[in-house]
């Protein structure tokens, strides 16, 4: 098979983490018989800087025929972050429907929690989150702006279409694992959005009688994913409480520099997103010490999102491989002092050789 690969280094670290990545997993598809060609745009800050906008108007046109889109980090200092994320990340995830942002979280062995007593696989569970609507829907204004009377309102927004689609992926996820999903909302506070989403996790419950469904309110599942984070298996949540939580996630396995994304169509009729979780760290840019490990986990979800199971299998293990082995070079995040092209150069020879 052969595909096309759209990569958007974006901004800070993602461009110098994509540029030690992206050879990698070409690389590592072409030893499994698998062509993979990458077209880079470079869309960002800095054209925001230079033009006025983070990608052209037509962006998503010129996405559309590709089989996937890669992304390293958006984020810039100079650049408010409600700028970048409109700019870029949500026009892409709402305009190719990509309603399933599924971030896994797991304690490799040879990586150590901030958690007591946890050890490698003792941490393990998948947040599904819904990815194009509820509290990132760009829905409200601002009114009497620097009056007195000034006023802000900004609306959530719940579909029944959007919230089955990342809903049911998640119970499908479960079945497949452990049995076990945990439903966060905060549906106390939020009556009508929180309550509906409750209503349609419910709803779809029936149809998957073998799983066990857990209820929390994103402040209980917050406190529990530290007290006993062991016990969650899949975890699905509305845009926000899964962001927020899927942070948590990544750094109570290690390192945000461990944590992957994947932003889903789920029906496939546009190409799927992903990207490493972590921002784009312009503390540190430009000193080649980024941990590639979250993009290059990125870049195994999206081979096993193709079909290339066995590309995705074989950086997933290289991967778990290189954590477990002390010896090995590691980035500052999870105690070494490794360089990123280090830590990518040293998974090539485990992948390609």
């Amino acid at each position: 098979m052969s595909y096309d690969i759209a990569v958007i280094p974006g901004d800070g670290i993602g461009i110098e983490v994509v540029d030690a990545v992206e050879p990698l997993l070409v690389d590592t598809a072409a030893a499994h018989g698998v062509d993979v060609s990458t077209t880079i745009f470079d869309w960002g800050s800095e054209r925001y800087l230079d033009e006025g906008s983070m990608m052209p108007e037509d962006g998503l046109a010129r996405l559309e025929s590709f089989d996937a889109v890669f992304l390293g980090a958006v984020g810039h200092p100079d650049v408010p972050d409600h700028v970048t994320l409109r700019g870029l990340r949500l026009p892409i995830t709402k305009g190719f429907n990509q309603h399933v942002c599924k971030r896994p979280s797991y304690l490799f062995e040879g990586v150590r929690s901030p958690l007591r007593n946890y050890e490698g696989g003792d941490i393990d569970f998948v947040v599904y989150r819904q990815n194009t609507e509820g509290e990132y829907a760009d829905v409200g204004g601002r009114e009497h702006r620097g009056f007195e009377n000034e006023v802000a309102v900004q609306a959530s927004v719940f579909t029944r279409e959007a919230t089955e689609a990342v809903v049911r992926p998640a119970f499908e996820a479960a079945s497949e694992r452990n049995g076990k999903l945990t439903n966060v909302t905060k549906s106390n506070a939020q009556a009508h959005g929180m309550v509906f989403w409750d209503d349609i996790v419910a709803e779809v419950s029936e149809d998957y009688p073998g799983v066990e469904v857990e209820r929390l309110l994103v402040d209980a599942a917050s406190m529990d994913l530290v007290r006993r984070p062991d016990e969650f298996d899949v975890i699905v949540a509305s845009n926000l409480f899964g962001d927020v939580l899927t942070d948590l996630g990544g750094i109570i396995s290690g390192s945000l520099g461990l944590a992957p994304s994947t932003n889903i169509n789920p029906d496939r009729s546009s190409p799927s997103m992903f990207e490493p979780v972590h921002g784009s760290a312009f503390d540190i840019m430009g000193e080649g010490v980024a941990n590639p490990l979250a993009t290059v986990l990125s870049g195994a979800l999206m081979f096993d999102h193709l079909g290339e199971t066995a590309v995705a299998t074989a950086i997933e293990t290289a991967v778990a491989e290189q954590l477990a082995d002390a010896a090995a070079p590691r980035t500052a995040d999870i105690g070494g002092d490794a360089t990123t092209v280090a830590v990518t150069d040293d998974l090539a020879t485990r992948l390609v050789g």
